[in-house]
């Protein structure tokens, strides 16, 4: 049985280094963005907040908000959350989606299939079902994630609108999907990953190192570049896209990041409609886009709204999405989540290092779970 839990918990939020917000309570739902976007231009909301699912053809869980707090750096969870009542999590591991054998030999069936088809870059996830004991309120989840955070990412977005009551997608993603103040929009793909060697500063710069000459890392970092330059070129009167990606670190991984900046023409989309136009990005789905969805449609479980965006759009079209990753769905009671992480392949991927690469990724749910270590 949950305590009671804070007048100020949120049932929305979206915390970032650069700004956040978190909202209370829901006017209207919608499971169809497009409706969703049509609502923002005609005046009929305020604002809308939610989350985009990975496959476009399914609902959306997306809510316009009674209450709204917008903070200009990132959010300070509770101490109801943090050293209170609501900071007792007990969760055990329940199962794996697949099996990690299983999933490396999925693997190696992917990277076969590209090496012979033209497909050039799939990426596959797997899961963890984790039961908690007693029930987990989502939002002591997203305080963990934020706490841990070196910039204090998290997010909860409600999925009711999607038909999944109650449930709620918790997660701490550093990959910003798309950016809009005013007629600025800015995307920060992620592609191209290694753990980092925690303990050892010389072998863990070393890793970061190796990442960023990587011919392999830099190929699969550059179809999402490519895809996102695709999509923003038409839309912009200028679009700024360096030449080679940098190095981004995060509490467990190195990754390939490329800081993409441009100016809208007039008028310009919202920062929903963009992402809608965006995602998903070969960074989580592959190149080409149909026949990477197709095989993560036949290998996986339904993804739901792991890889898909998180994120708000206000009425005059600015906002913010992050691709859904580093996340868990916890179900409508608080006894059961399911954490997922996936991985980019290509043609010269190592399925061993790949393998370990998922493991790597979901140490961060895992740890804000208490299952891995600090």
């Amino acid at each position: 049985m949950l305590s009671a839990r804070p007048e100020t918990a949120p049932d929305f939020l979206l915390s970032r280094s650069s700004g956040s917000v978190r909202t209370q309570g829901a006017r209207t739902g919608y499971s169809d963005a497009a409706e969703a976007a049509a609502a923002l231009r005609e005046g009929r909301a305020e604002m809308i907040v939610g989350a985009l699912p990975f496959d476009q053809d399914a609902d959306c869980a997306l809510t316009v908000p009674e209450s709204i707090i917008r903070e200009p750096g990132p959010l300070n969870p509770h101490t109801y959350y943090r050293t209170g009542p609501g900071s007792r999590l007990s969760a055990r591991i329940e199962g794996f989606d697949p099996a990690p054998g299983e999933h490396l030999r999925r693997i190696e069936a992917a990277v076969s299939t590209i090496q012979g088809s033209a497909l050039e870059k799939v990426v596959l996830a797997r899961a963890v079902d984790i039961a908690f004991d007693p029930a987990v309120d989502p939002r002591l989840v997203a305080a963990r994630l934020i706490d841990h955070s070196p910039t204090g990412d998290g997010f909860i977005a409600d999925l009711t609108p999607a038909g999944f009551r109650g449930h709620m997608l918790v997660g701490s993603s550093p990959e910003v999907l798309v950016s809009r103040r005013g007629r600025a929009v800015s995307s920060y793909p992620l592609a191209g990953s290694t753990p980092r060697i925690l303990g050892d500063a010389n072998a863990d710069r070393a890793a970061g190192e190796a990442l960023a000459a990587s011919a392999k890392d830099l190929a699969e970092h550059a179809f999402v570049v490519d895809h996102i330059t695709a999509t923003l070129a038409p839309l912009c009167t200028q679009l700024r896209v360096p030449s080679a990606p940098e190095l981004h670190r995060t509490d467990g991984m190195w990754h390939l990041a490329t800081p993409i900046t441009g100016t809208l023409r007039d008028p310009a989309p919202s920062a929903l409609e963009l992402a809608r136009a965006l995602y998903p990005t070969p960074a989580v789905c592959g190149t080409p886009p149909e026949a990477a969805k197709a095989l993560i449609c036949t290998a996986e479980t339904d993804r739901r709204f792991y890889a898909g965006a998180v994120g708000h759009t206000d009425a005059a079209g600015d906002g913010e999405y992050v691709v859904a990753i580093r996340c868990a769905e916890v179900n409508g009671d608080g006894t059961a989540a399911r954490a997922w992480a996936g991985g980019g392949l290509v043609a010269g991927s190592d399925p061993h290092d790949e393998l370990d690469e998922t493991t790597a990724k979901l140490r961060t749910i895992m740890r804000a779970l208490g299952l891995a270590e600090d």
